[in-house]
């Protein structure tokens, strides 16, 4: 039986496109309506050069499409050409791309086109030390919807170069019943659970992608579980629960005898991760992957 799964982010239009999107933002910061008054002040027009962007620090490549996005959008006269593919380990020394063309372009580019790379890289290297980190258990690692906004694709993107697997987009990709959806209409779980599902069904009438769309819900303890399991969502989030009510929790999924993920949240750290992932639970969500990873250390070095 194929695992149902949210749909997964891949560079794709929709990604080109919120990427063309902040490039026109980053190049407004630098820019405005002028020019690069240090380079034009003290390069000839008519320089020509050659750069390689380096990797300073071990990490997972990530965000080279972007990297190369943000010449064409800055109409650089710059011939780019990557000597990895993203999701690349890299060690410190390593050139991931050559860059050739003017000058004046190549310094004018160089913020934007490190900082996109850096970024994404940065996710990419964190979630490959999460994903090492359960190597040896059934636990895929999830991203969230914590990101900077703006940034949701490119970010998701990262992770899946690091190994990792995304969750729900947005919104309006997956019905995720957490406990204030549950608070408003005095709903018990399981009827919340079925009622999901029909709302899906008739939607799916109209509008088809709707009616495949996973159903979760959050519970926090493990009486919750057992009565969400009653009506066999595709995913429990178990949220801040220890490693012995997640092994617990996994127990009864099993006796159950329902095909529901088991996916642990909250609070979960590299320190804990190992721990958590052994307990035989199916899904681990972190918001850390993106909302503190720390950036790739990349430089653009210039060639003899």
């Amino acid at each position: 039986m194929t695992r149902k799964d949210f749909k997964q982010v891949t560079w794709d239009a929709e990604t080109i496109d919120d990427c063309r999107q902040l490039i026109r933002l980053a190049v407004r910061e630098d820019l405005g309506r002028g020019f690069d008054l240090t380079t034009v002040a003290l390069v000839p027009h008519d320089s020509r050069g050659k750069a390689d962007i380096v990797c300073r620090e071990p990490g997972v490549i990530a965000g080279l499409p972007a990297a190369e996005c943000v010449l064409r959008e800055m109409n650089a006269d710059i011939q780019w050409h990557a000597l990895v593919d993203d999701g690349t380990r890299v060690e410190p020394g390593t050139t991931v791309a050559t860059l050739a063309g003017s000058t004046r372009d190549l310094l004018t580019a160089e913020r934007p086109v490190l900082n996109f790379l850096g970024k994404l890289s940065g996710i990419a290297t964190l979630t490959r030390r999460y994903i090492d980190q359960v190597a040896h258990t059934r636990a895929r690692i999830y991203d969230t919807r914590k990101t900077t906004p703006g940034w949701r694709r490119l970010e998701k993107y990262a992770v899946r170069c690091g190994g990792g697997t995304n969750h729900r987009t947005g919104l309006s990709d997956a019905i995720l019943i957490k406990d204030n959806h549950l608070a408003q209409g005095k709903w018990n779980l399981a009827d919340a659970i079925c009622t999901a599902r029909a709302f899906l069904d008739k939607q799916g009438a109209a509008i088809p992608n709707h009616q495949h769309a996973l159903v979760e819900i959050e519970v926090d303890t493990l009486d919750q579980l057992s009565e969400a399991l009653t009506a066999a969502p595709d995913i429990v989030l178990l949220d801040n629960m220890s490693c012995d009510e997640l092994r617990e929790a996994v127990r009864r999924r099993d006796a159950a005898g329902v095909a529901t993920e088991l996916e642990a949240s909250g609070g979960i750290t590299l320190e804990t991760l190992r721990n958590v992932a052994e307990t035989g639970i199916d899904r681990i969500s972190s918001g850390a992957l993106t909302h503190s990873a720390i950036g790739l250390d990349l430089g653009l070095d210039w060639c003899d």
